[in-house]
Protein backbone atom coordinates (compact mmCIF):
# COMPACT_ATOMS: atom_id res chain seq x y z
CA UNK A 1 0.00 0.00 0.00
CA UNK A 2 1.31 3.51 -1.12
CA UNK A 3 0.64 6.29 1.91
CA UNK A 4 1.33 10.39 1.66
CA UNK A 5 4.60 9.54 3.46
CA UNK A 6 5.73 7.15 0.63
CA UNK A 7 5.04 10.15 -1.89
CA UNK A 8 7.95 12.60 -2.40
CA UNK A 9 8.62 15.59 -4.92
CA UNK A 10 10.53 14.55 -8.04
CA UNK A 11 9.00 11.12 -8.29
CA UNK A 12 7.65 9.53 -11.24
CA UNK A 13 5.41 6.78 -11.76
CA UNK A 14 4.85 4.96 -15.28
CA UNK A 15 1.20 4.48 -16.11
CA UNK A 16 1.46 2.21 -19.15
CA UNK A 17 0.29 1.94 -22.56
CA UNK A 18 -3.17 1.68 -23.98
CA UNK A 19 -4.34 0.99 -27.81
CA UNK A 20 -7.23 3.57 -28.78
CA UNK A 21 -9.58 1.58 -31.34
CA UNK A 22 -12.00 3.80 -33.70
CA UNK A 23 -14.97 1.71 -31.76
CA UNK A 24 -14.35 3.25 -28.86
CA UNK A 25 -13.91 6.31 -29.51
CA UNK A 26 -17.20 6.99 -31.50
CA UNK A 27 -19.14 4.93 -28.88
CA UNK A 28 -17.28 7.42 -26.18
CA UNK A 29 -18.06 10.71 -28.29
CA UNK A 30 -21.76 9.35 -29.18
CA UNK A 31 -22.82 8.78 -25.51
CA UNK A 32 -20.77 11.61 -24.01
CA UNK A 33 -19.54 14.47 -27.00
CA UNK A 34 -21.01 13.73 -30.20
CA UNK A 35 -19.27 16.51 -32.22
CA UNK A 36 -19.19 15.42 -35.80
CA UNK A 37 -15.21 15.22 -35.50
CA UNK A 38 -16.02 12.46 -33.56
CA UNK A 39 -18.83 10.19 -34.73
CA UNK A 40 -19.23 11.05 -38.49
CA UNK A 41 -16.44 9.90 -40.88
CA UNK A 42 -17.22 12.60 -43.72
CA UNK A 43 -17.59 15.58 -41.32
CA UNK A 44 -14.43 14.18 -39.63
CA UNK A 45 -12.49 14.18 -42.85
CA UNK A 46 -13.76 17.60 -44.22
CA UNK A 47 -12.41 19.34 -40.55
CA UNK A 48 -9.68 20.70 -39.65
CA UNK A 49 -8.63 17.34 -38.04
CA UNK A 50 -9.14 15.25 -41.58
CA UNK A 51 -10.72 11.78 -39.76
CA UNK A 52 -12.30 10.50 -36.44
CA UNK A 53 -10.24 12.10 -33.01
CA UNK A 54 -11.28 11.43 -29.64
CA UNK A 55 -12.63 13.16 -27.59
CA UNK A 56 -10.50 15.14 -25.11
CA UNK A 57 -12.54 13.96 -22.26
CA UNK A 58 -12.07 10.28 -23.39
CA UNK A 59 -8.22 10.85 -23.65
CA UNK A 60 -8.49 12.34 -20.04
CA UNK A 61 -10.71 9.13 -19.28
CA UNK A 62 -7.89 6.89 -20.45
CA UNK A 63 -5.51 8.88 -18.37
CA UNK A 64 -7.71 8.54 -15.79
CA UNK A 65 -7.84 4.63 -15.65
CA UNK A 66 -4.15 4.21 -16.05
CA UNK A 67 -3.83 6.35 -13.37
CA UNK A 68 -6.20 4.22 -11.34
CA UNK A 69 -4.31 0.76 -12.14
CA UNK A 70 -0.38 1.92 -11.60
CA UNK A 71 -1.21 3.92 -8.57
CA UNK A 72 -4.05 4.60 -6.98
CA UNK A 73 -5.29 1.13 -6.54
CA UNK A 74 -2.17 0.27 -4.74
CA UNK A 75 -2.88 3.37 -2.83
CA UNK A 76 -4.03 4.53 0.15
CA UNK A 77 -6.01 7.58 -2.28
CA UNK A 78 -9.13 9.27 -0.70
CA UNK A 79 -10.57 10.78 -4.18
CA UNK A 80 -9.59 14.26 -5.54
CA UNK A 81 -10.41 17.68 -4.91
CA UNK A 82 -10.02 18.53 -8.75
CA UNK A 83 -7.70 18.70 -11.45
CA UNK A 84 -5.73 21.94 -13.03
CA UNK A 85 -4.44 23.01 -16.34
CA UNK A 86 -6.24 20.14 -18.35
CA UNK A 87 -4.96 20.50 -21.30
CA UNK A 88 -5.49 18.70 -24.87
CA UNK A 89 -1.89 19.42 -27.33
CA UNK A 90 -3.01 17.08 -30.23
CA UNK A 91 -5.77 14.83 -32.10
CA UNK A 92 -5.91 11.59 -30.36
CA UNK A 93 -6.80 8.98 -33.56
CA UNK A 94 -7.77 5.26 -33.70
CA UNK A 95 -4.29 3.07 -33.60
CA UNK A 96 -2.59 5.04 -31.50
CA UNK A 97 -0.87 4.03 -28.51
CA UNK A 98 -0.63 6.60 -25.74
CA UNK A 99 1.63 5.82 -22.85
CA UNK A 100 1.31 8.00 -19.35
CA UNK A 101 3.45 9.07 -16.32
CA UNK A 102 2.81 11.04 -13.25
CA UNK A 103 5.53 13.21 -11.46
CA UNK A 104 5.02 14.57 -7.83
CA UNK A 105 5.55 18.17 -7.92
CA UNK A 106 3.96 19.04 -4.32
CA UNK A 107 3.57 16.93 -1.33
CA UNK A 108 1.79 19.04 1.51
CA UNK A 109 -0.19 17.85 4.99
CA UNK A 110 -3.84 18.21 4.54
CA UNK A 111 -5.47 17.82 7.45
CA UNK A 112 -5.09 15.00 10.40
CA UNK A 113 -4.52 12.01 8.58
CA UNK A 114 -4.59 12.90 4.98
CA UNK A 115 -2.01 14.64 2.58
CA UNK A 116 -2.43 16.52 -1.01
CA UNK A 117 -0.34 15.34 -3.37
CA UNK A 118 0.17 17.25 -6.85
CA UNK A 119 1.53 16.02 -9.73
CA UNK A 120 1.95 16.37 -13.62
CA UNK A 121 -0.22 13.63 -15.37
CA UNK A 122 0.83 13.50 -19.38
CA UNK A 123 -0.05 11.32 -22.15
CA UNK A 124 2.59 10.70 -25.41
CA UNK A 125 1.25 9.13 -28.36
CA UNK A 126 3.09 6.40 -30.22
CA UNK A 127 5.99 8.79 -31.40
CA UNK A 128 6.31 10.34 -28.56
CA UNK A 129 4.45 13.63 -28.78
CA UNK A 130 2.59 15.14 -25.89
CA UNK A 131 -1.09 14.56 -26.35
CA UNK A 132 -2.67 15.83 -23.31
CA UNK A 133 -1.29 16.73 -19.56
CA UNK A 134 -3.14 18.18 -16.54
CA UNK A 135 -2.11 19.27 -13.22
CA UNK A 136 -3.96 16.62 -10.38
CA UNK A 137 -4.07 16.69 -6.75
CA UNK A 138 -4.68 13.84 -4.98
CA UNK A 139 -5.61 13.14 -1.21
CA UNK A 140 -4.10 10.71 0.45
CA UNK A 141 -4.37 8.31 3.38
CA UNK A 142 -1.37 8.56 5.67
CA UNK A 143 0.15 5.88 7.72
CA UNK A 144 -1.71 6.29 11.39
CA UNK A 145 0.70 6.49 14.21
CA UNK A 146 1.80 3.99 16.75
Amino acid sequence: MIYYEDMEVGSVYELGNYTVTEEEILEFARKYDPQPFHIDEEAARDSMFGGIIASGWHTASICMRLYVDAILNKAASMGSPGVDQLRWKRPVRPGDTLSGHFRITECKPFRKGIGIVKGMAELRNQEGKLVMNFLGNGMFGMREEK
